[in-house]
């Protein structure tokens, strides 16, 4: 195929996407909470000809090409997240969110540019050596969707030998639609959220002797926790330990029965990530015995560490220079040895999918403070460029396209 054809066809899906995402963007939903999303999206992939199927709570699979031949391991899966984050809007746009949610973390952008694909897939059905899956995940910023969907049987059903996926950058010094192949191996953290719950004794605040005090009991606690990092962990083990919330107690002069505190856990490595989820287990339950109170430890939730296929990179970043010049398509280590970009700290659920299936993430650059986009992800403000949309749905649809006649069986 054609990258140039790829490039002007999705080029002319422009206006339709700009609509589409407008349209998502306004309208944004919560985790599993998909209703409308789901039917819109569902809507249209069946304007396009697809028959859509469920799985799991609210995510959605569509697929194109010819059905496999029995082992023919001619099968790509791409992933785009649907859901939103709980932000109130702050952007002037005419099209912005006044419910509270927001889409300030580009999964608009990653569902527009799917939908694109899909269209141009479609298009091209006739060509493609092998079949894609296109899989519209929930509840990514919950780090559970993904896994909600392996677990209702997607891979099972769909066995993919490969599955990529984009994410939208901005704030980075890159022209719009710039794209960034990540190199095989780690691309983003494992990440634990916790719950510490801490349960004391309540007393007057004039008497502490008849009381056990949760509150102290959970300052050593944020305290040596830290000391993990600082004590027990190589300088080469990355990872970081965050307490993001601590809550106990209402009046000045009492101590509280209770104190609860919430917290995220990141880590590179998956022996690194244990360990420090058993130090935690441990220095938690000394403290709390230490001063006579009782404390449990819960991990919510959380995801693996995200594995990039080798070999997988090595052929997208090649597609990726076919399609959008050797200008605008680069590896990450390329980008390091330019002292253009340091390494990812966001954890991101698709690593569900990178431990069952060789796979492979990509960045695609969607504005900078040229473009009039001045604020980072997960910000109020963030404003993105939709010039990108019809380059990452050629991007979604071309990496398809070549992987699968890469990888035809004879």
């Amino acid at each position: 195929m054609n990258p140039e054809i790829i490039l002007s066809e999705s080029l002319e899906l422009q206006e339709k996407l700009v609509e589409i995402r407008r349209h998502l963007h306004s309208h944004p939903e919560l985790g599993f909470d998909l209703q409308e999303t789901y039917q819109f999206v569902h809507d249209q992939l069946v304007q396009m000809g697809y028959a859509p199927h469920k799985y799991g709570k609210m995510g959605l699979i569509a697929t194109v090409g010819p059905t496999p031949k029995h082992n023919a391991h001619n099968i790509i899966l791409l992933r785009a997240d649907m859901d939103a984050l709980p932000i109130q809007e702050e952007t002037p746009l005419d099209y912005a969110s006044s419910s509270g949610c927001m889409h300030a973390c580009g999964h608009d952008m990653h569902t527009t540019m799917l939908l694109g694909a899909t269209e141009l897939l479609k298009k091209h059905e006739n060509e493609l050596k092998g079949q894609v899956v296109l899989c519209f995940q929930p509840a990514e910023e919950l780090l559970e969707g993904a896994k909600d969907m392996i677990e209702a049987g997607v891979l099972r059903d769909t066995t993919p030998d490969a599955a990529l996926m984009i994410h939208v950058t901005v704030g980075m010094p890159f022209e719009t639609g710039t794209v960034v192949v990540c190199d095989g191996g780690v691309s983003a953290p494992a990440a634990d959220y916790f719950e510490i719950h801490i349960q004391g004794t309540g007393c007057h605040g004039a008497m502490p002797q008849l009381g056990v005090d949760p509150i102290t009991v959970a300052s050593h606690i944020v305290t040596s926790l830290q000391e993990i990092h600082a004590r027990e962990l190589s300088m080469f083990d990355d990872a970081v330990l965050t307490i993001g919330s601590l809550h106990a107690g209402k009046a000045a002069n009492a101590i509280p029965d209770t104190a609860e505190l919430t917290g995220t856990m990141r880590a590179y490595d998956e022996e690194v990530r244990n360990f420090i989820k058993k130090r935690m287990a441990e220095i938690i339950s000394s403290i709390a015995t230490t001063f006579r109170a009782e404390a449990t430890l819960e991990f919510t939730s959380g995801c693996p560490t995200l594995l990039n296929d080798a070999t997988l990179s090595r052929d997208v970043s090649t597609y990726m220079k076919e399609l959008l010049g050797p200008e605008k398509a680069f590896t990450k280590n390329e980008l390091l040895s330019n002292n253009k970009s340091t390494k990812a700290t966001g954890s991101e659920d698709f690593a569900y999918f990178s431990h069952e299936v060789p796979s492979i993430m990509l960045a695609i650059a969607a504005g900078n403070a040229d473009t009039g986009c001045n604020y980072p992800l997960h910000h109020p403000e963030v404003t993105f460029d939709e010039n990108v949309l019809s380059i990452g749905s050629s991007v979604y649809a071309y990496n398809a396209m070549r992987w699968l006649s890469t990888n035809e069986e004879g």
